[in-house]
Protein backbone atom coordinates (compact mmCIF):
# COMPACT_ATOMS: atom_id res chain seq x y z
CA UNK A 1 0.00 0.00 0.00
CA UNK A 2 1.15 3.29 -0.73
CA UNK A 3 0.69 6.46 1.28
CA UNK A 4 1.25 10.38 0.88
CA UNK A 5 4.02 9.97 2.99
CA UNK A 6 7.72 8.78 0.85
CA UNK A 7 8.42 6.59 -0.89
CA UNK A 8 11.59 4.78 -0.80
CA UNK A 9 13.79 1.33 -1.78
CA UNK A 10 15.92 0.66 -4.50
CA UNK A 11 14.51 3.43 -6.12
CA UNK A 12 11.27 6.34 -5.90
CA UNK A 13 8.21 4.41 -6.50
CA UNK A 14 5.88 5.62 -8.92
CA UNK A 15 2.62 7.28 -8.93
CA UNK A 16 -0.10 5.72 -10.78
CA UNK A 17 -0.47 7.88 -13.75
CA UNK A 18 -3.57 9.84 -15.13
CA UNK A 19 -4.37 12.51 -17.15
CA UNK A 20 -1.43 15.04 -17.66
CA UNK A 21 -1.75 17.69 -14.94
CA UNK A 22 0.48 17.33 -12.68
CA UNK A 23 1.74 20.10 -10.74
CA UNK A 24 5.43 21.25 -11.05
CA UNK A 25 7.65 19.18 -8.50
CA UNK A 26 9.68 21.03 -5.49
CA UNK A 27 13.32 21.40 -5.90
CA UNK A 28 14.02 18.61 -3.51
CA UNK A 29 11.40 16.09 -4.83
CA UNK A 30 13.18 13.39 -7.17
CA UNK A 31 12.14 10.97 -9.71
CA UNK A 32 14.23 8.08 -9.96
CA UNK A 33 15.43 7.63 -13.51
CA UNK A 34 13.23 5.59 -16.41
CA UNK A 35 10.18 6.19 -13.83
CA UNK A 36 7.15 9.03 -14.83
CA UNK A 37 4.80 10.26 -12.12
CA UNK A 38 1.54 11.94 -12.49
CA UNK A 39 -1.87 12.94 -10.96
CA UNK A 40 -4.36 10.25 -11.37
CA UNK A 41 -6.54 11.88 -8.72
CA UNK A 42 -6.81 14.34 -5.93
CA UNK A 43 -8.89 15.11 -3.11
CA UNK A 44 -12.29 16.39 -4.11
CA UNK A 45 -12.35 15.09 -7.04
CA UNK A 46 -15.57 13.07 -8.54
CA UNK A 47 -15.74 9.44 -7.75
CA UNK A 48 -19.61 8.86 -7.90
CA UNK A 49 -21.69 9.92 -11.36
CA UNK A 50 -23.83 12.59 -9.06
CA UNK A 51 -21.05 14.31 -7.50
CA UNK A 52 -20.95 18.26 -7.55
CA UNK A 53 -17.67 20.11 -8.53
CA UNK A 54 -15.81 20.32 -5.61
CA UNK A 55 -15.24 23.28 -3.53
CA UNK A 56 -13.56 23.21 -0.70
CA UNK A 57 -14.83 26.34 0.74
CA UNK A 58 -18.60 24.83 0.13
CA UNK A 59 -18.28 21.44 1.51
CA UNK A 60 -21.54 19.36 2.23
CA UNK A 61 -22.05 16.12 3.79
CA UNK A 62 -23.89 14.80 0.61
CA UNK A 63 -20.85 15.84 -1.70
CA UNK A 64 -17.96 14.43 0.19
CA UNK A 65 -19.76 11.19 0.56
CA UNK A 66 -19.14 11.21 -3.40
CA UNK A 67 -15.99 12.58 -3.90
CA UNK A 68 -12.67 11.49 -3.46
CA UNK A 69 -11.69 11.32 0.31
CA UNK A 70 -8.69 13.21 2.25
CA UNK A 71 -5.27 10.93 2.87
CA UNK A 72 -5.06 8.25 0.28
CA UNK A 73 -3.44 5.21 0.94
CA UNK A 74 -3.48 3.12 -2.38
CA UNK A 75 -4.81 -0.88 -1.43
CA UNK A 76 -4.27 -1.90 -4.55
CA UNK A 77 -5.64 -3.44 -7.98
CA UNK A 78 -8.37 -4.79 -8.74
CA UNK A 79 -7.67 -6.67 -12.49
CA UNK A 80 -10.99 -6.20 -14.50
CA UNK A 81 -12.35 -8.77 -17.30
CA UNK A 82 -11.02 -8.12 -21.08
CA UNK A 83 -13.87 -6.48 -22.93
CA UNK A 84 -14.97 -6.94 -26.47
CA UNK A 85 -13.08 -3.42 -27.50
CA UNK A 86 -9.66 -4.69 -26.11
CA UNK A 87 -9.13 -1.83 -23.72
CA UNK A 88 -7.59 -2.59 -20.78
CA UNK A 89 -9.46 -1.48 -17.30
CA UNK A 90 -9.11 -2.02 -13.60
CA UNK A 91 -10.28 -0.70 -10.31
CA UNK A 92 -8.48 1.00 -7.47
CA UNK A 93 -8.79 0.64 -4.31
CA UNK A 94 -7.78 3.85 -1.95
CA UNK A 95 -8.24 4.04 1.92
CA UNK A 96 -8.95 7.50 3.62
CA UNK A 97 -7.39 6.86 6.80
CA UNK A 98 -7.80 10.55 8.22
CA UNK A 99 -9.00 14.24 8.16
CA UNK A 100 -6.75 16.81 9.21
CA UNK A 101 -9.03 19.32 10.29
CA UNK A 102 -6.71 22.24 10.39
CA UNK A 103 -5.72 21.71 6.41
CA UNK A 104 -9.34 20.29 5.26
CA UNK A 105 -11.86 23.09 6.86
CA UNK A 106 -11.55 26.96 6.30
CA UNK A 107 -10.36 28.57 9.43
CA UNK A 108 -8.96 25.13 10.73
CA UNK A 109 -12.60 24.36 12.23
CA UNK A 110 -13.47 20.83 12.69
CA UNK A 111 -16.46 19.92 10.99
CA UNK A 112 -16.77 16.04 12.46
CA UNK A 113 -19.65 14.67 10.20
CA UNK A 114 -18.32 16.05 7.26
CA UNK A 115 -14.99 14.73 8.12
CA UNK A 116 -16.28 10.94 8.53
CA UNK A 117 -17.46 11.47 5.16
CA UNK A 118 -14.17 12.43 3.68
CA UNK A 119 -12.39 9.61 5.23
CA UNK A 120 -13.00 5.90 4.67
CA UNK A 121 -12.39 3.66 0.81
CA UNK A 122 -12.86 4.61 -2.56
CA UNK A 123 -13.17 2.43 -5.54
CA UNK A 124 -12.45 4.43 -8.72
CA UNK A 125 -12.60 2.60 -12.48
CA UNK A 126 -9.05 2.98 -14.36
CA UNK A 127 -8.66 2.50 -18.12
CA UNK A 128 -5.29 2.97 -19.95
CA UNK A 129 -4.77 5.21 -22.71
CA UNK A 130 -2.15 5.95 -24.82
CA UNK A 131 -0.25 4.06 -22.50
CA UNK A 132 -1.42 5.94 -19.02
CA UNK A 133 -4.01 4.34 -16.53
CA UNK A 134 -6.67 7.30 -16.29
CA UNK A 135 -9.64 7.44 -13.85
CA UNK A 136 -13.05 6.86 -15.99
CA UNK A 137 -15.03 10.14 -15.35
CA UNK A 138 -18.47 8.33 -13.33
CA UNK A 139 -16.99 5.21 -13.64
CA UNK A 140 -19.77 2.63 -13.36
CA UNK A 141 -18.20 0.69 -10.25
CA UNK A 142 -17.34 3.76 -8.68
CA UNK A 143 -17.92 4.32 -5.16
CA UNK A 144 -17.35 5.95 -1.97
CA UNK A 145 -17.34 3.76 1.43
CA UNK A 146 -18.22 6.56 4.67
CA UNK A 147 -19.47 6.93 7.79
CA UNK A 148 -22.98 6.82 6.36
CA UNK A 149 -22.27 3.70 4.62
CA UNK A 150 -25.10 0.94 5.19
CA UNK A 151 -22.68 -2.37 6.46
CA UNK A 152 -23.94 -6.22 7.29
CA UNK A 153 -22.14 -7.86 10.18
CA UNK A 154 -21.69 -11.65 9.70
CA UNK A 155 -20.19 -14.34 11.46
CA UNK A 156 -19.26 -14.96 15.65
CA UNK A 157 -19.96 -11.17 16.96
CA UNK A 158 -23.68 -10.64 15.34
CA UNK A 159 -25.39 -12.34 18.33
CA UNK A 160 -24.01 -9.83 20.15
CA UNK A 161 -23.56 -6.61 18.05
CA UNK A 162 -25.79 -7.04 15.64
CA UNK A 163 -26.63 -7.51 11.68
CA UNK A 164 -26.40 -4.27 10.85
CA UNK A 165 -24.34 -1.10 11.43
CA UNK A 166 -23.87 2.39 9.52
CA UNK A 167 -20.23 3.30 8.46
CA UNK A 168 -16.87 2.25 8.45
CA UNK A 169 -14.39 4.10 10.29
CA UNK A 170 -9.94 4.47 10.47
CA UNK A 171 -9.98 2.14 7.64
CA UNK A 172 -6.05 2.19 8.15
CA UNK A 173 -5.24 0.12 4.51
CA UNK A 174 -6.23 -3.22 3.04
CA UNK A 175 -6.25 -5.78 0.89
CA UNK A 176 -6.95 -7.46 -2.89
CA UNK A 177 -7.85 -10.91 -2.37
CA UNK A 178 -7.11 -13.52 -4.41
CA UNK A 179 -10.53 -14.26 -4.62
CA UNK A 180 -11.63 -10.88 -6.28
CA UNK A 181 -12.77 -8.84 -3.56
CA UNK A 182 -11.45 -5.96 -1.34
CA UNK A 183 -10.50 -6.17 2.23
CA UNK A 184 -10.86 -2.62 4.09
CA UNK A 185 -9.09 -2.76 7.68
CA UNK A 186 -10.59 -0.86 10.35
CA UNK A 187 -7.84 0.74 12.69
CA UNK A 188 -8.17 2.34 15.91
CA UNK A 189 -12.22 3.82 16.03
CA UNK A 190 -11.34 5.61 19.60
CA UNK A 191 -10.29 9.01 17.80
CA UNK A 192 -13.24 8.90 15.68
CA UNK A 193 -15.57 7.91 18.31
CA UNK A 194 -14.10 11.20 20.60
CA UNK A 195 -14.81 13.28 17.68
CA UNK A 196 -18.03 12.20 16.29
CA UNK A 197 -19.64 12.30 20.03
CA UNK A 198 -21.07 15.74 20.01
CA UNK A 199 -21.87 15.75 16.66
CA UNK A 200 -23.76 12.24 16.12
CA UNK A 201 -25.62 10.87 18.87
CA UNK A 202 -25.10 7.27 17.77
CA UNK A 203 -21.60 7.88 19.47
CA UNK A 204 -21.91 8.17 22.87
CA UNK A 205 -23.04 4.53 23.15
CA UNK A 206 -20.33 2.30 24.25
CA UNK A 207 -22.55 -0.55 22.58
CA UNK A 208 -22.18 1.23 19.38
CA UNK A 209 -18.32 1.68 19.57
CA UNK A 210 -18.55 -2.53 19.14
CA UNK A 211 -19.80 -2.32 15.48
CA UNK A 212 -16.10 -0.88 14.86
CA UNK A 213 -12.20 -2.15 14.32
CA UNK A 214 -13.36 -5.15 12.25
CA UNK A 215 -12.32 -6.09 8.79
CA UNK A 216 -14.55 -5.30 6.33
CA UNK A 217 -15.04 -7.06 3.17
CA UNK A 218 -16.66 -5.34 -0.33
CA UNK A 219 -17.41 -7.02 -4.18
CA UNK A 220 -15.64 -4.58 -5.75
CA UNK A 221 -17.27 -5.29 -9.54
CA UNK A 222 -20.78 -4.74 -7.90
CA UNK A 223 -21.40 -0.94 -6.86
CA UNK A 224 -25.08 -1.84 -5.22
CA UNK A 225 -22.94 -4.49 -2.65
CA UNK A 226 -23.53 -3.84 1.02
CA UNK A 227 -19.78 -4.05 2.86
CA UNK A 228 -19.75 -6.82 5.04
CA UNK A 229 -17.71 -6.80 8.48
CA UNK A 230 -16.48 -10.17 8.92
CA UNK A 231 -16.22 -11.17 12.47
CA UNK A 232 -14.94 -14.29 12.09
CA UNK A 233 -11.17 -12.32 11.69
CA UNK A 234 -11.59 -10.63 14.99
CA UNK A 235 -11.98 -7.16 16.54
CA UNK A 236 -8.60 -5.02 17.34
CA UNK A 237 -7.20 -1.82 15.69
CA UNK A 238 -5.63 -2.96 12.15
CA UNK A 239 -2.52 -1.87 10.69
CA UNK A 240 -1.91 -4.02 7.64
CA UNK A 241 -3.38 -6.87 6.32
CA UNK A 242 -2.16 -9.30 3.36
CA UNK A 243 -3.91 -12.24 1.55
CA UNK A 244 -2.90 -15.74 0.07
CA UNK A 245 -4.29 -19.22 -0.52
CA UNK A 246 -2.86 -22.10 1.43
CA UNK A 247 -1.59 -25.27 -0.34
CA UNK A 248 -4.86 -26.80 -0.30
CA UNK A 249 -6.87 -24.13 -1.64
CA UNK A 250 -8.11 -21.89 1.28
CA UNK A 251 -8.06 -18.64 2.31
CA UNK A 252 -5.40 -17.10 4.52
CA UNK A 253 -5.65 -13.33 5.75
CA UNK A 254 -2.42 -12.00 8.20
CA UNK A 255 -3.13 -8.94 10.22
CA UNK A 256 -1.12 -6.61 12.37
CA UNK A 257 -2.10 -5.23 14.86
CA UNK A 258 -1.57 -0.71 15.26
CA UNK A 259 0.51 -0.81 19.08
CA UNK A 260 3.66 0.26 19.97
CA UNK A 261 4.04 -3.25 20.55
CA UNK A 262 1.43 -5.03 18.46
CA UNK A 263 0.45 -8.58 17.54
CA UNK A 264 0.23 -10.22 14.30
CA UNK A 265 -2.75 -12.32 13.54
CA UNK A 266 -3.71 -15.04 11.06
CA UNK A 267 -7.31 -16.57 9.96
CA UNK A 268 -7.32 -19.44 7.56
CA UNK A 269 -10.85 -20.14 6.15
CA UNK A 270 -12.47 -23.72 6.88
CA UNK A 271 -12.85 -24.19 3.34
CA UNK A 272 -11.36 -23.39 0.15
CA UNK A 273 -13.66 -20.82 -2.37
CA UNK A 274 -16.03 -22.70 -4.04
CA UNK A 275 -18.71 -20.97 -5.86
CA UNK A 276 -19.81 -17.72 -4.36
CA UNK A 277 -17.19 -16.58 -1.82
CA UNK A 278 -20.11 -14.22 0.29
CA UNK A 279 -19.10 -16.55 3.32
CA UNK A 280 -15.56 -17.49 2.48
CA UNK A 281 -14.20 -15.75 5.53
CA UNK A 282 -16.91 -16.32 8.35
CA UNK A 283 -15.85 -19.96 9.36
CA UNK A 284 -12.24 -20.57 10.15
CA UNK A 285 -8.79 -20.84 12.59
CA UNK A 286 -8.12 -17.55 13.84
CA UNK A 287 -4.50 -17.62 15.41
CA UNK A 288 -1.67 -15.69 16.88
CA UNK A 289 1.82 -15.45 16.12
CA UNK A 290 4.25 -16.08 19.12
CA UNK A 291 8.19 -16.39 18.51
CA UNK A 292 9.97 -19.01 19.55
CA UNK A 293 13.91 -17.94 18.91
CA UNK A 294 14.10 -17.20 14.92
CA UNK A 295 10.55 -19.38 14.73
CA UNK A 296 7.05 -18.01 14.57
CA UNK A 297 4.43 -20.48 15.96
CA UNK A 298 1.08 -19.90 14.80
CA UNK A 299 -1.17 -20.64 18.12
CA UNK A 300 -5.04 -20.61 18.17
CA UNK A 301 -7.30 -18.42 19.42
CA UNK A 302 -9.92 -19.24 22.00
CA UNK A 303 -13.29 -18.95 20.03
CA UNK A 304 -14.93 -16.80 23.25
CA UNK A 305 -12.39 -14.27 22.55
CA UNK A 306 -13.04 -13.87 18.74
CA UNK A 307 -17.13 -13.76 19.41
CA UNK A 308 -16.23 -11.47 22.79
CA UNK A 309 -14.14 -8.73 21.22
CA UNK A 310 -11.60 -9.27 24.01
CA UNK A 311 -8.94 -10.35 21.40
CA UNK A 312 -5.89 -8.36 22.36
CA UNK A 313 -5.93 -9.56 25.81
CA UNK A 314 -5.94 -13.33 24.52
CA UNK A 315 -3.48 -13.12 22.36
CA UNK A 316 -1.21 -12.12 25.10
CA UNK A 317 -2.29 -13.97 27.84
CA UNK A 318 -0.96 -16.43 24.69
CA UNK A 319 2.46 -14.84 24.65
CA UNK A 320 2.29 -13.80 21.30
CA UNK A 321 4.71 -11.69 19.63
CA UNK A 322 5.34 -8.06 19.81
CA UNK A 323 6.58 -6.39 16.83
CA UNK A 324 7.91 -2.64 17.01
CA UNK A 325 4.74 -1.10 15.86
CA UNK A 326 4.22 -3.60 13.27
CA UNK A 327 2.57 -2.20 10.21
CA UNK A 328 2.23 -3.30 6.58
CA UNK A 329 2.33 -6.63 4.92
CA UNK A 330 2.53 -8.55 1.89
CA UNK A 331 3.29 -11.57 0.24
CA UNK A 332 5.39 -12.97 -1.96
CA UNK A 333 7.04 -15.82 -3.72
CA UNK A 334 6.56 -19.32 -2.32
CA UNK A 335 4.33 -17.58 0.28
CA UNK A 336 7.18 -15.88 2.02
CA UNK A 337 5.46 -13.04 4.01
CA UNK A 338 7.11 -9.79 4.60
CA UNK A 339 6.18 -7.45 7.70
CA UNK A 340 7.21 -3.99 7.63
CA UNK A 341 7.76 -2.52 11.71
CA UNK A 342 7.61 1.71 11.94
CA UNK A 343 9.90 0.87 15.40
CA UNK A 344 9.20 2.34 18.66
CA UNK A 345 11.32 4.66 20.80
CA UNK A 346 12.12 1.99 23.58
CA UNK A 347 11.79 -1.89 24.09
CA UNK A 348 11.56 -3.40 27.51
CA UNK A 349 12.94 -6.62 26.21
CA UNK A 350 14.45 -7.25 22.94
CA UNK A 351 13.99 -10.88 21.37
CA UNK A 352 15.37 -11.95 17.55
CA UNK A 353 13.59 -10.39 15.68
CA UNK A 354 13.09 -7.39 17.50
CA UNK A 355 16.50 -7.10 18.09
CA UNK A 356 16.75 -3.40 19.21
CA UNK A 357 15.85 -1.61 22.62
CA UNK A 358 15.68 1.62 21.09
CA UNK A 359 14.29 1.42 17.22
CA UNK A 360 13.07 4.93 16.20
CA UNK A 361 13.38 3.63 12.74
CA UNK A 362 12.01 0.08 12.64
CA UNK A 363 13.06 -2.90 10.36
CA UNK A 364 11.49 -5.91 7.65
CA UNK A 365 11.23 -8.87 8.34
CA UNK A 366 10.57 -12.32 6.35
CA UNK A 367 8.95 -15.20 7.40
CA UNK A 368 9.60 -18.17 5.62
CA UNK A 369 6.73 -20.98 6.24
CA UNK A 370 6.89 -25.12 6.03
CA UNK A 371 6.27 -26.09 2.79
CA UNK A 372 5.74 -22.81 1.37
CA UNK A 373 2.11 -23.12 2.58
CA UNK A 374 1.14 -20.21 3.82
CA UNK A 375 -1.15 -21.80 6.03
CA UNK A 376 1.51 -23.79 7.60
CA UNK A 377 1.75 -23.63 11.66
CA UNK A 378 5.08 -22.98 11.74
CA UNK A 379 7.50 -20.03 9.97
CA UNK A 380 11.06 -19.27 9.76
CA UNK A 381 11.85 -15.51 10.18
CA UNK A 382 14.73 -13.40 9.36
CA UNK A 383 15.39 -9.89 9.55
CA UNK A 384 16.14 -8.38 6.16
CA UNK A 385 16.87 -4.26 6.48
CA UNK A 386 17.07 -2.26 9.50
CA UNK A 387 15.80 1.23 9.23
CA UNK A 388 18.41 4.20 10.19
CA UNK A 389 21.04 6.13 9.15
CA UNK A 390 24.15 3.42 8.71
CA UNK A 391 26.71 6.19 9.80
CA UNK A 392 24.86 6.06 13.46
CA UNK A 393 25.45 1.81 13.69
CA UNK A 394 22.94 0.06 12.29
CA UNK A 395 21.34 0.59 9.80
CA UNK A 396 21.71 -0.79 6.07
CA UNK A 397 21.81 1.07 2.48
CA UNK A 398 20.34 -0.52 -0.77
CA UNK A 399 23.72 -1.43 -2.41
CA UNK A 400 25.09 2.14 -4.01
CA UNK A 401 22.45 4.26 -2.48
CA UNK A 402 22.89 6.94 -0.19
CA UNK A 403 19.13 6.84 0.47
CA UNK A 404 18.67 5.48 4.12
CA UNK A 405 14.95 3.54 5.22
CA UNK A 406 13.04 5.09 8.59
CA UNK A 407 9.93 3.96 9.85
CA UNK A 408 9.28 1.68 7.19
CA UNK A 409 5.26 0.84 7.03
CA UNK A 410 3.58 -0.02 3.03
CA UNK A 411 5.21 -2.69 1.39
CA UNK A 412 4.10 -4.27 -1.89
CA UNK A 413 5.68 -6.76 -4.89
CA UNK A 414 6.18 -5.86 -8.62
CA UNK A 415 5.62 -8.10 -11.57
CA UNK A 416 9.53 -8.50 -11.35
CA UNK A 417 9.38 -9.87 -7.55
CA UNK A 418 10.97 -6.60 -6.11
CA UNK A 419 10.10 -5.60 -2.82
CA UNK A 420 8.76 -1.23 -2.71
CA UNK A 421 8.79 -0.18 0.61
CA UNK A 422 6.48 2.84 1.29
CA UNK A 423 8.82 4.21 4.86
CA UNK A 424 7.14 7.43 6.98
CA UNK A 425 10.85 8.98 6.87
CA UNK A 426 13.62 9.11 4.50
CA UNK A 427 17.15 10.36 5.07
CA UNK A 428 20.62 10.85 3.05
CA UNK A 429 23.49 9.11 4.13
Amino acid sequence: MLSRRMLLGAAVMPMLPSLARAEPPAQDDLVAAGWRRDVLIRWGDRVEFDSPPFDPTAQTIESAATQFGWDGKVIGLVTAQPAADGVERALLAVAHPTVAARMAFPGGADRPSLAACMQGASIVNLERRDGRLVVVDGGFQSRRVTGTTLCRLSGPAVSRVGDAIQGVLAVSGGAVTPWGTVLLAEGDPQPWFARLRDADDRFPHSAHAQAYGWMVELDPFDPQAVPVKRTALGRFAHAGVATSMSADGRAVVFMTEDAEQGALFRFVSAAPPVGSTDGLLDAGTLSVAVVEGWTLRFVPLPASAIAGGALSAAARALGCALFDRPGGLTVGANAVLHLACRGVALRVQTDSLNPRAVNPDGHVLAFRPDGADAAASVFGGEIILLGGDPREGDGVNPDGSSTFVSRPDGLAFDDTGRLWIAAEASGLA
